[in-house]
């Protein structure tokens, strides 16, 4: 078939346009494997170690430590739990006149075989306490006198490092820092 005029000039421009794309394979894998690190590297600085919970809203803090591999201790409104078992209703602890709360302490008394320190054997037993971490998630809203019992209990049971789990606000002084940035 034979075109004329405007036709011709057409399929002429079609048929010099025609070539084929291609991609470069190496190119893309070379870009893929710099992603991979870099998102490998960058992911690995900060690892959250703090079990997520609904029922819990942390507290706001200015600190500047991040958290650390320990037992952690979670305070809702209504129960305390260690590793998702109950160790006891709020209100029962409140009640009672007890400082020390007999079943956290056993819980923690069970974790202490369980967490490893580096160079244990050669440690006295005052060095071994103070290696020993607990981390306390406690609601916001929680009563003071239910903390005092949990860091109570937390140190009976030796426990020698204690923390609080909260959220970390923007300081003014990083936000300047970032401003100027």
């Amino acid at each position: 078939m034979k075109f004329m005029g405007r036709a011709a000039r057409m399929a002429r421009h079609h048929k010099r346009n025609k070539a084929e794309g291609e991609i470069n394979l190496v190119s893309m894998i070379d870009m893929l494997t710099v992603l991979v690190f870099f998102l490998l590297v960058y992911s690995s600085q900060e690892v959250e170690i703090m079990p997520p919970s609904k029922d819990v809203q942390l507290p706001e803090s200015m600190a500047e430590a991040t958290a650390r591999d320990a037992v952690v201790v979670v305070i809702s409104e209504s129960e305390i739990t260690m590793q998702g078992q109950s160790l006891g209703r709020i209100s029962d602890i409140l009640a009672s006149d007890e400082l020390i709360i007999p079943a956290l302490k056993t819980a923690l008394e069970n974790q202490v075989g369980r967490v490893l320190t580096d160079g244990a054997s050669a440690q006295t037993e005052e060095q071994r306490i103070a290696s020993r971490e607990v981390t306390i998630m406690a609601d916001k809203e929680i009563p003071y006198q239910l903390l005092k019992r949990v860091m109570a209990t937390s140190t009976a049971a030796d426990y020698g490092q204690l923390s609080l789990a909260v959220l970390q606000k923007a300081s003014e002084a990083r936000l300047a820092t970032v401003a100027r940035n």
